[in-house]
């Protein structure tokens, strides 16, 4: 580590997205200006900064110094001063204007710009327009400056420290010693964490009001990142007690506060003396769950014309050989009637075919379709099955990514071409994989579609719910208001598959065959992570997909833990030196202790609603597009470090120049969560189970990891724990309202 100080003397290049800068520093004894790298995203020429950083030598460029931390500092002498004015980051101040400046003030420069700004008028070229202007843009760089030394003390990134700059101005200091948790509110990239540890360091009372307030909101939307809607009132206010280490008086107080402005929602008894309220949810969320019910029951309307389906007209669909059964025919004739349906089974049961019997006829009745479905494996799964295109639910819907805007809004957001001003233009929309619909894309979906469409909800309630908030398709079942077949026949070709019937059985709480006769379903008994870890890595090195006769890469491990020998993390350490080794000449990036390499298989872990993406054929592009969405996957072809940016491929053929200052939004996905896996149908799976919290090792989990194989699936480890999975029914606990909403307004 090194610490020079110096001035700005040539940006080389800088990149507006990641902020990834090369510039040249002229440094005071050196004949030569230093090659810096790093990011800078707001640095100008003639800045003086004081920076921290290594030696690095590139092969191409050479010798540089990679900067670990910097600091602005005010420029010194008249020199310094005269480059920093002639830099153009003062506004209305170019190379020759700036000579005289200096040359009139030398060293006295900034304090008559910033104390005396109308002796500049005496200066040839500068009006009294002109002298307010400089003097105007000096006082906002010195107001970052200032906001940036005060933030450092707090361990706040200048990154950061210009956000807030640009979001709340001069009154930037002033916000943040009234309220520093209002960051959290307005400020992208800062957490409710973020802001306490400021707040405490700043010295605010740990009861203070705006710390409760913030933290009631902040565990409120943990709730949320977990599937709920709302939490109990008493146990929010039992979380928010232990979180922030305050009286259970101060969090009822706040709870009151936050009811009265409208940002939560208390539904249930009245808040007394004695009792809590029943439950408690953030307002959109409220409101969102209230949209569902509503809009569902506005569509659910039986069109009395629609007339019976002749078992004639059913040979007249165009099945080939396939005949459909009663159960199959009744969701056809249902789908037709009613303006929402409601089409459930497990795996085998005829659900594919039934769609496209009913694709089939209201093509025939003249009827237009849309089909759907959460993720793009998932899309495109059902367009090879039906034969006719699906698109994900966000690119049905037009989904587009907003950018930050600290002078029209606070946050980035998205919006979404279609809602009820410009609703999809069909007669019938299916969604399939419904249970990975979370209420937020729900209600979003349901805007789009104007009553007189007929809406076809299709998928497997027994399945994990959806990774986002709610519970959709389980409570709109519950509610009892809406017409719903359920497929329980297993097919003559499904029951010539172990995996199908063994998913079945575990359905229903029985333990499948698993003595290793079977040709797809498998059970490799070991009784530790080693011996399992060992094991997985012999399968997925290449064992497994010869059998299955597919890729290295089409091998999926589906672990129902992030964390441990036999979680996500460190079973992808070890695939990844199975399956993509280092070798010469390809490229790879670290990042939080993660190894990103060329040819790495990797899944996006939030949605993302500003990624750019194209569809390539024969080197043009042939359809691009915004967004990226959680669970998506796909391989890094490329890694450009001098652009700061991974080149990914995803699995429906989007290509996406990935900056490098979102890798936190990454993770290699040779290992991925039961959870994540929801929607996807991969060739082969394995499945380490050995022992975990009874929550994850559970019956929902195995039967949605088990259903994910196509052609192979094989579980290591312990046999009494798939057992005790089968007889766990214990779901984790999802607070939900849609079936009461559902049902009350009906």
């Amino acid at each position: 580590m090194k610490e020079i100080e110096g001035t700005v003397s040539n940006i080389i290049y800088r990149s507006q997205d990641t902020g990834y800068t090369v510039f040249e520093l002229v440094v005071s004894g050196k004949d030569q200006p230093v090659t810096c790298v790093g990011g800078f995203s707001f640095i100008a020429e003639g800045e003086c900064l004081r920076i921290n950083g290594r030696d690095k030598h590139h092969p191409v460029y050479g010798d540089q110094i990679e900067v670990i931390s910097y600091e602005d500092i005010e420029p010194s002498d008249a020199a310094s001063i005269e480059r920093y004015l002639a830099s153009g980051i003062i506004k209305g101040v170019g190379l020759k204007l700036a000579h005289r400046i200096v040359d009139a003030f030398g060293d006295d420069t900034f304090r008559i710009i910033e104390e005396e700004p109308e002796a500049l008028i005496d200066i040839k070229g500068i009006s009294a327009k002109l002298a307010r202007a400089i003097s105007e843009s000096f006082e906002e760089k010195r107001g970052i400056r200032d906001l940036m030394i005060f933030l450092q003390k707090y361990g706040i990134s200048n990154s950061l420290a210009l956000k807030i700059h640009k979001e709340y101005g001069h009154e930037a200091k002033k916000i943040i010693l009234d309220n520093p948790y209002r960051l959290a509110q307005d400020i992208q990239g800062v957490g409710f964490k973020t802001a306490d540890a400021l707040a405490m360091n700043i010295g605010v009372e740990k009861n203070c009001e705006h710390r409760v307030r913030a933290g009631m909101l902040y565990e409120l939307s943990v709730a949320e990142g977990a599937g709920h809607t709302y939490l109990p009132a008493d146990m929010l206010v039992a979380a928010v007690c232990g979180l922030l280490d305050v009286e259970e008086d101060a969090a009822r107080r706040a709870l009151d506060e936050l009811t009265v402005e409208g940002q939560v929602i208390v539904k249930g008894p009245e808040i007394d003396e004695t009792d809590m309220p029943g439950k408690v949810y953030r307002a959109p969320f409220y409101y969102m769950e209230l949209g569902v019910a509503r809009m569902l029951l506005d569509l659910n309307a039986e069109d009395q014309y629609a007339g019976e389906i002749s078992d004639r007209e059913f040979a007249q669909m165009g099945m080939g050989d396939v005949e459909l059964d009663d159960l199959q025919k009744r969701a056809v004739r249902e789908a037709y009637r009613h303006g929402v349906f409601i089409l459930t089974g497990g795996p085998g049961t005829g659900k594919t075919t039934t769609i496209r019997a009913m694709i089939s006829y209201f093509e025939k009745k003249g009827l237009t379709i849309l089909i759907a479905a959460p993720t793009g494996r998932a899309a495109k799964r059902i367009t090879e099955t039906t034969g006719r295109e699906a698109l994900t639910v966000h690119r049905l819907l037009g989904c587009q990514g907003v950018p930050d805007d600290p002078a029209g809004g606070r946050r980035g957001r998205f919006t979404f071409e279609k809602n009820e001003d410009e609703p999809l233009e069909a007669d019938a929309v299916i969604i399939d994989e419904m249970s990975m619909i979370d209420l937020p894309l729900m209600h979003a979906l349901l805007k789009a579609v104007c009553p007189g469409t007929r809406l076809i909800l299709v998928g497997d309630s027994n399945q994990l719910p959806s990774v986002g908030p709610g519970n959709v398709l389980k409570d709109i079942i519950a509610s009892h208001r809406f017409n719903a077949v359920c497929l329980t026949r297993i097919f003559r070709q499904a029951m010539e598959s172990d995996i199908i019937v063994g998913a079945h059985m575990i359905n229903r709480g029985e333990v499948p065959k698993l003595d290793n006769n079977s040709k797809d379903l498998f059970m490799m008994e070991r009784l530790s992570s080693a011996d399992i870890r060992g094991v997985i890595a012999n399968l997925a090195g290449g064992r497994l997909a010869r059998y299955v006769g597919e890729d290295v890469f089409d091998v999926q491990i589906l672990t129902p833990m992030k964390k441990g020998e036999l979680g996500t993390v460190s079973l992808n350490s070890l695939l990844q030196q199975f399956l993509n080794p280092p070798e010469e000449g390809k490229k790879q990036i670290e990042y939080h202790d993660i190894i990103f390499r060329e040819g790495d298989k990797v899944m996006q872990t939030k949605n993302d609603y500003h990624l750019e993406w194209e569809i390539r054929e024969h080197g043009f592009v042939k359809n691009a597009g915004t967004g990226i969405y959680n669970g998506d996957m796909g391989r890094i072809r490329q890694i450009n470090t001098f652009a700061q940016f991974l080149l990914i491929e995803f699995d429906d053929g989007r290509f996406v120049e990935y900056p490098i200052s979102q890798l936190e939004e990454l993770e290699l996905a040779y290992a991925v969560t039961i959870h994540k896996s929801q929607g996807s149908e991969y060739p082969a799976v394995v499945i380490p189970l050995l022992s975990g919290p009874t929550q994850l090792f559970n019956r929902n989990i195995l039967y949605t990891a088990v259903t994910r194989a196509k052609k192979c699936a094989i579980i290591v480890g312990s046999r009494q724990t798939v057992s005790n999975m089968i007889h766990n029914e214990n779901e984790q606990k999802r607070y939900s309202g849609l079936t009461e909403c559902i049902t009350e307004m009906a």
